[in-house]
């Protein structure tokens, strides 16, 4: 960031069909089953969790053999793109390196796009997360986390190659720790028609802090639904994001304005004792106590946040793009 038990997918699909149906309870005896042309939506995957564990453990080690640090200027840098790169590519993405030819600070590397090329190309989901860090450690939780936690829902989307309904479209931007200028070159670079076709955009933006909280971006906006529904499911009660309040990547779509929202777990200020009460955690300490800092490394990941925040980016991204399936 600029300085600045989880249910299945089949058992959310399940809880939430029970909680919207009218005079449905708990208890109540279960519906009949639709009809067999009626269209259910698919049940998003359970995130291998030890699968982006292993993203960040690859991250750190590119950060500890490039002067301990992915500075979007770095080669650092430059190895993680073509670390997320390469899985990309193998697992059949179109996959477009987008150099930073105006705003960026001056050698920083290329914004990362992917796109899932399947579903309606004038209909884009597109999800993202800053691949950079700071100078002054490897940027493990900032941001090694949300990369990792794309990542690894694209390498998912490709294993299970579902029907699609939208398009889906993954980046991952240079240079947001010096001013939010990799996705801010990448709007400024769109058509106005192009602008048109994303239908969200959604940013994750350190989603492992270990003392954190459940942040979502626009909290009560329609595009947050999705996010928001997953993390409700979890009994999370999710609060809205001021600390990262225009200081991650979504702020540049929502100047262009494209609807968007985000996942975060905070980073430098102090979680209440309602917090900690909610969450639990230490009241009166950062959300993240390594921010920006050298400490910030595969140590400083709050595992269960992490996961909780993977599996929501899938439940977002099957919610929004992926094609119902006819009940058979």
């Amino acid at each position: 960031m600029l300085r600045k038990t989880a249910l299945t997918g089949a058992a959310l699909a399940l809880s939430t069909a029970l909680a919207t149906a009218p005079g449905v309870s708990a208890s109540a005896t279960p519906a009949p089953a639709p009809a067999a042309s009626a269209p259910v939506a698919l049940a998003a995957p359970d995130v291998d969790v030890t699968a982006v564990r292993a993203h960040l453990s690859a991250f750190q080690q590119i950060a500890q053999q490039n002067g301990g640090h992915r500075r979007a200027t770095s080669n650092g840098y430059r190895q993680s793109v073509a670390y997320v790169k390469g899985r990309l590519q193998a697992a059949g993405f179109t996959v477009t390196e987008q150099p930073c030819t105006s705003g960026c600070t001056r050698g920083a590397g290329p914004n990362l796009v992917a796109e899932w090329p399947h579903g309606d190309a004038g209909s884009v989901y597109l999800f993202g997360a800053h691949l950079d860090g700071v100078a002054s450690g490897p940027g493990i939780n900032d941001n090694a986390s949300g990369s990792a936690a794309l990542l690894e829902n694209a390498l998912v989307l490709a294993r299970q190659n579902p029907q699609m309904l939208h398009r889906v479209r993954f980046a991952w931007w240079t240079d947001e720790e010096q001013g939010l200028n990799g996705s801010r070159f990448y709007v400024n670079s769109l058509s106005s028609t192009e602008r048109a076709r994303i239908r969200a955009y959604y940013n994750f933006d350190m989603v492992g802090s270990v003392n954190g909280g459940y942040f979502i971006n626009n909290l009560n906006s329609a595009a947050a639904a999705p996010l928001k529904a997953y993390w409700d499911s979890l009994g999370l009660r999710p609060q809205e994001n001021y600390e990262g309040r225009g200081r991650s990547d979504d702020y540049s779509f929502q100047r262009a304005g494209i609807p968007t929202s985000a996942y975060a777990t905070g980073a430098s200020a102090r979680k209440t004792s309602a917090e900690a009460a909610k969450w639990g955690g230490r009241a009166g300490q950062p959300y993240d106590p390594c921010y920006h800092s050298r400490c910030d490394t595969t140590a400083n990941i709050n595992a269960t946040a992490l996961n909780h925040s993977a599996d929501g980016i899938a439940h977002a991204l099957w919610r929004t793009a992926v094609a119902p399936a006819a009940v058979r």
